[in-house]
């Protein structure tokens, strides 16, 4: 395992709450890649907290979005991790900026493997929190991982239906999967041969006059002082290529309809993605719904009136739900 070496000064996109004791932490998934988080407590805490691993948005880091969820949660009472998943801002991994359905599900893993062996965490009261592409992996992993209690996905996205069928189905035949499959083994071997990976590019910019609202609002988080961070590859230069090829044929939700524990899912009126947890909606009930918060046994879907996809990454808008959510964790990591 790589030795990481962490920044220690506050680098991130978010006030320091003087509610919480905060410090630098790592641990190792299955792969044997080193993983980096920041770990939040609340002040004053005894005793055997319950506790909440938070990862999220696909292609962010922890000083951003999953930061400032976990410096929410631990305000509210439980002790948090926000962790850059494996080849990620400061975590290990190589070669740079690729991404797994496995392995980046596992990093969850990995989070509640970690928190469990605390002594100051009850190791039956552990939750996690994955926001947007994040969030499909948090419902994965809640599928295969009965230690997780609760789980929260906020605005997410499941990145396995998006890459197979693109936006609203836009890209849902087997020919057009059938040229993403070509020109990303073309990638590879230009990629190969070179000896380096093909960035794909992070938030356009500059920004086009014609472009959609949501990538608008993506461009006023990421490339914009609000949200930019220089470990982001959406603020930066993005993926590799070739980085989300195995989600072609690995569907994420797969198995989402035998999760037995409690989930909430979290979007916004007015985001385009707000159908990806409609879909976890179904897939984990059988009730199809749309625009509208439901509630079926103990899964959960929480609309938020007026708000977008990028509403739900900070405290801007002021319409993050935090209250909700530790009202969720506390009355199910019990």
């Amino acid at each position: 395992m790589t030795t990481l070496q962490l920044t220690q000064e506050w680098d991130k996109k978010f006030p320091k709450s003087d509610k919480v004791e905060h410090r630098k932490v790592t641990f190792h998934n299955r792969y044997g890649i080193e993983l980096a988080a920041d770990m939040y407590t609340p002040k004053g805490a005894e005793g055997r907290l319950a506790a909440i691993a938070v990862s999220g948005p696909f292609g962010a880091v922890k000083e951003q979005s999953s930061g400032l969820y976990a410096q929410h949660m631990a305000e509210r009472g439980f002790l948090t991790i926000a962790f850059d998943p494996s080849f990620t801002g400061e975590s290990g991994g190589e070669p740079r900026r690729m991404a797994s359905p496995d392995i980046n599900t596992e990093d969850f893993l990995a989070a509640v493997d970690f928190l469990s062996n605390l002594d100051n965490v009850d190791p039956e009261r552990i939750g996690i929190i994955g926001i947007c592409g994040f969030g499909g992996m948090a419902v994965n992993a809640a599928a295969i991982d009965p230690r997780i209690k609760a789980t929260v996905a906020a605005t997410m996205y499941d990145m396995s239906k998006v890459n197979v069928e693109g936006y609203f189905k836009s890209e849902d035949t087997q020919a057009q999967r059938m040229e993403k499959r070509r020109a990303i083994a073309a990638q590879r071997t230009e990629d190969y041969k070179n000896g380096t990976y093909k960035r794909a590019g992070g938030v356009i910019d500059p920004l086009p006059e014609d472009v959609p609202q949501f990538v608008k609002d993506y461009h006023a988080y990421y490339k914009c002082p609000r949200g930019y961070h220089e470990r982001s590859g959406n603020s930066t230069d993005g993926w590799n290529v070739i980085g989300t090829q195995s989600f072609l044929n690995q569907p994420l939700l797969c198995w989402a309809h035998e999760i037995e524990n409690p989930v909430l899912l979290i979007h916004g009126e007015k985001a385009h993605s707000r159908y990806f947890s409609e879909y976890a909606f179904e897939r984990m009930t059988g009730k199809h719904v749309e625009g509208q918060s439901a509630k079926e046994g103990n899964k959960e879907l929480y609309i938020i009136p007026s708000a977008s996809h990028v509403d739900l990454y900070d405290d801007e808008a002021g319409v993050v739900p935090y209250d909700k959510m530790a009202d969720f964790f506390k009355a199910n990591l019990k």
